[in-house]
Formats: structure tokens, C-alpha cells, sequence
């Protein structure tokens, strides 16, 4: 939720984060509950275990420079 937080704080950085939601939700999310293009649990655990290790705990500051790259590296 913290990460969310940051994003919202960060308008500009929006339209990059709804970006890359969309490149990781599921195909077809539109026709199954909860009808949200929400990735894949085991997925998230995958890449947030990879990055954090078993005691995952996403730090905000992460998900900012991350979509930061992203952004910039789209131009």
C-alpha cells in the first residue's frame, strides 16, 4: 500500500505506472473477478522474492525509480 501511496503522490508518473500494470496483468483480466487488471499472485511473490529475498517488503522508493526508468526509457 505504501508503494501505491508513492505513486500517487507522483502525477507524473502515472500514465508509466498504468503502462506497466498493463503489461503484467493477465490477458483477459476484464472477465474474471475481481474484473481488475491485477497480476498474477504467484507472480508478484516471484518478483518481489527475487528482489527482497522470503521476507519481502517492498520499499516505495523502489517502485518510484523503477517507473522512473521506465518513463525514461520509453523517449
Amino acid at each position: 500500500m505504501r508503494a501505491v501511496l508513492a505513486v500517487i503522490v507522483r502525477p507524473r508518473l502515472w500514465g508509466t505506472a498504468l503502462r506497466q500494470l498493463g503489461a503484467i496483468a493477465p490477458r483477459r483480466w476484464w472477465r474474471h473477478p475481481p474484473f481488475l487488471p491485477i497480476p498474477e499472485r504467484r507472480y508478484l511473490e516471484f518478483r518481489l522474492q527475487t528482489q527482497y529475498g522470503p521476507d519481502a517488503d517492498v520499499d516505495p522508493a523502489d517502485v518510484v525509480t523503477y517507473l522512473e526508468w521506465c518513463k525514461q526509457s520509453r523517449r
